[in-house]
């Protein structure tokens, strides 16, 4: 195990398909985009930002992903600022992947003090236009869209709630987008984002069942286009910024709902930019 004394957060999900080399990042762009001299806490997406938010915090930072060399700069990046931090694969379409990453955590690192769920997908947008309806959408799509959104979340809250029941303290938070809010039609070019539901209903279930054990379960809805290389490139992004939200701030709202005092815990909260009309 290492030796440390830290507490430890386990970010699943900590790199983005939208940093400069990301698969969003070449689907949209046909490209890696340049990331020089933008702020460290964009260069990763969210993902990267909640990562560093927590190492800089004092904690002990585990980074999940699929594959260990997506995180291998932003790993570097937080050993450059002076915090700790180690990456472990973790594939959520793989109970067998959930349980191996958990228990490698576990001897190296220790008992997670919080985990945050933060994987994405792509399943779905590169179907062409006139193929929203849910007729066109393969069963392999609907598959991988299961698995990051329902099937993984409940593997991976079975890894640790254990521990943060019977220690009586610890968090999980979920991030999540407005899609999770209610059903709607597919557009062109999006993920099939309509099993994110279910991810939102975890969370309830889970807030409903533990909450008494002291451990804090926070749904985070976050409503709009998040700054990262791959997005700050879009027209959209480029013509109108002021839509566009600062992952360190997203990340500030993360520590805060670990941080909060339980006699009053937020269990979902929606960040929308001041600009756009909230999500309903």
């Amino acid at each position: 195990m290492i030796e440390s004394k830290k507490p430890v957060a386990v970010v699943i999900g900590a790199t983005s398909k939208w940093q400069s080399d990301g698969q969003n990042t070449h689907l949209i762009h046909g490209k890696d985009v340049a990331d020089y001299g933008l702020p460290m806490a964009v260069r990763w997406g969210l993902g990267g930002a909640i990562a560093q938010k927590f190492a800089a915090e004092g904690f002990f930072t585990v980074l999940t992903t699929r594959n260990e060399q997506n995180a291998s700069r932003l790993a570097a990046g937080i050993t450059d600022q002076g915090n700790d931090c180690m990456i472990v694969e973790l594939d959520l379409s793989s109970g067998d992947s959930i349980s191996t990453a958990f228990a490698r955590i576990r001897s190296e690192a220790g008992d997670p003090d919080v985990v945050v769920l933060n994987a994405g997908y792509l399943a779905g947008r590169d179907l062409p236009a006139e193929k929203e309806l849910l007729e066109h959408v393969p069963v392999d799509i609907f598959d991988t869209a299961q698995d990051i959104s329902s099937r993984g979340p409940f593997l991976v809250a079975k890894e640790f709630l254990p521990v943060m029941r019977e220690r009586g303290s610890g968090s999980f938070l979920i991030t999540n987008n407005a899609a999770s809010l209610r059903g709607r039609k597919r557009q062109t070019g999006q993920s099939l984002y309509y099993p994110r539901v279910m991810m939102r209903t975890l969370a309830q279930v889970l807030t409903e069942e533990y909450s008494e054990h002291g451990v804090h379960v926070a749904h985070v809805i976050v409503d709009g286009l998040i700054d990262s290389p791959g997005t700050r490139a879009l027209p959209i992004a480029q013509k109108r910024p002021e839509i566009v939200i600062n992952p360190a701030a997203i990340a500030d709202a993360f520590y805060y709902l670990h941080t909060q005092d339980r006699s009053c815990w937020t269990h979902e909260l929606q960040l929308t930019p001041f600009s756009t009309t909230p999500s309903f």
